[in-house]
């Protein structure tokens, strides 16, 4: 098998050990490419990712257990498999509590490590066609998961991701930092015909001076020195896919002019030739700042913006969608809970107000520190209500508490008294759903009265 579906991600740094496997899972009819580092393959993985990751837990620099970590940030449901060394099954068991969907100890049979790769592409498969098909009815998708909130400014959002996604127009994205300028890019990418290649980040105020040409561009040997062999720069590694310019009002003046050229004519030239190397990429860019204002300043160019504002987003930040902060807060911590293996927690009606209230200057980004502190049992950096905000709380809860039975009646009533799209919608698991049901007395056939009047 041939096609993108079938793409297993191996990483290894032991080259010969690499090399053996992916000949072997070839000779299996399975598609492989290889990475001797793991940072090299977040890359490659997103919400449209069909493959699956086969990676050793021992390496040098990031290891197994981090990747599997990072990749859970980006979609828990890619299937991840750990091989493992004589002795560290312990470690593998642990990984498998933290998500992973398999693991093979060395010396491991190609035979059985094939089997254990298509039923994991087998089960992905079914997810992505899940995701379709609920996206075609209409139901909470892989976009709304990312982005949740119901305030207009989100919903209006979530349709201008869902309207320029499939295209190829480069696209400047602008918002606060912590906003979630990333998440919208990388949805962005997710949901276009390039889902299946590589999405390179690019942060252009950590580049550094002396390197930054080769770093983007590429050299060929001996283009200055120390240039000993010849190398891809990040935009050649990029092709097929996606490239996000992160803080892009932070690239050089004298950079500037070059990335016009890019652009423009969707070609390269490495340092040190002077051949032009075909360019098929499709550029995303963000900005925390005023671009324009920066033109005004004479801090970037103008013909640049006016190439990258074709098609612009702005994400919103908390205080200009307060009313999605509650929501937004209970969702980070069953995803907190998730991601660190913790029961799903009910956050007292106390915290949830306090949260409500407070100003968030770092955006998603601080609020999902503190859902992550809070399920760890950590100090919550305040989170706790004063005494005097305690004694409001009795008669805080019975309102919160009325408010959730309310909405769990009327998307009951919505749904005729499905339990499934309920609890979807409402981004909570089965269980949850039941032992709230329970809690407040409902029954799915006795609702349909209290729906909207």
């Amino acid at each position: 098998m041939t096609s993108e579906a079938a793409t297993v991600l191996l990483v290894d740094d032991e080259e010969e050990l690499r090399r053996s496997t992916a000949q072997a899972l070839e000779l299996q009819d399975l598609t492989v490419e290889t990475f001797a580092a793991a940072e090299d393959v977040l890359a490659r993985v997103g919400y449209g990712f069909a493959g699956v990751v086969v990676s050793d837990i021992r390496m040098r620099g990031m290891d197994g257990m981090t990747l599997l970590q990072r990749i859970r940030e980006i979609d828990h449901e890619i299937p991840v498999i750990l091989v493992t060394g004589h002795g560290d099954v312990q470690l593998a068991v642990k990984a498998m509590r933290e998500g992973a969907y398999d693991f093979m100890e060395k010396p491991f049979g190609v035979q059985a490590l094939a089997g254990i790769i298509r039923r994991a592409r087998d089960r992905r498969g079914l997810v992505l066609e899940n995701r379709r098909l609920r996206a075609v009815a209409g139901k909470r998708d892989d976009i709304e998961a990312r982005m949740p909130g119901r305030t207009p400014v989100m919903v209006d959002l979530r349709y201008r991701l869902r309207a320029i996604g499939a295209t190829d127009a480069d696209t400047l994205i602008i918002g606060e930092t912590g906003a979630g300028k990333e998440v919208a890019a990388r949805a962005l990418h997710d949901i276009s015909a390039r889902a299946n290649r590589p999405f390179i980040a690019i942060n252009c105020a950590a580049l550094p001076e002396t390197l930054i040409e080769s770093e983007l561009f590429g050299h060929e040997a001996g283009a200055f020195p120390g240039a000993i062999r010849a190398r891809y720069g990040k935009f050649e590694h990029a092709r097929g896919g996606t490239i996000l310019l992160d803080e892009i009002g932070s690239m050089p003046i004298e950079l500037q002019a070059k990335f016009l050229r890019v652009l423009q004519e969707r070609t390269i030239t490495r340092l040190g030739s002077n051949e032009t190397v075909p360019l098929d990429v499709r550029f995303v860019a963000t900005s925390k700042v005023d671009l324009e204002a920066e033109v005004a300043a004479g801090r970037f160019r103008a013909d640049l913006f006016y190439r990258l504002n074709v098609v612009t987003l702005h994400v919103p930040s908390l205080a200009q969608r307060a009313a999605d902060i509650p929501l937004l807060f209970l969702q980070l911590v069953r995803e907190a809970s998730a991601r660190y293996g913790r029961e799903d927690m009910d956050v007292p009606p106390a915290i949830v107000s306090e949260v409500a209230h407070r100003r968030w200057p770092g955006n998603v980004r601080e609020l999902r520190n503190a859902a992550d502190r809070l399920v760890l049992g950590l100090d919550a950096r305040g989170l706790e209500p004063a005494t005097d905000d305690r004694e409001e709380e009795s008669k805080l809860a019975p309102r919160v508490a009325a408010f959730e039975r309310g909405l769990i009646a009327r998307t009951l009533a919505v749904h005729s008294g499905a339990l499934r799209p309920v609890y979807e919608e409402l981004g909570i698991s089965r269980k949850t759903l039941y032992e709230k049901m329970q809690k407040y007395g409902l029954d799915k056939r006795a609702t349909f009265d209290e729906g909207p009047e």
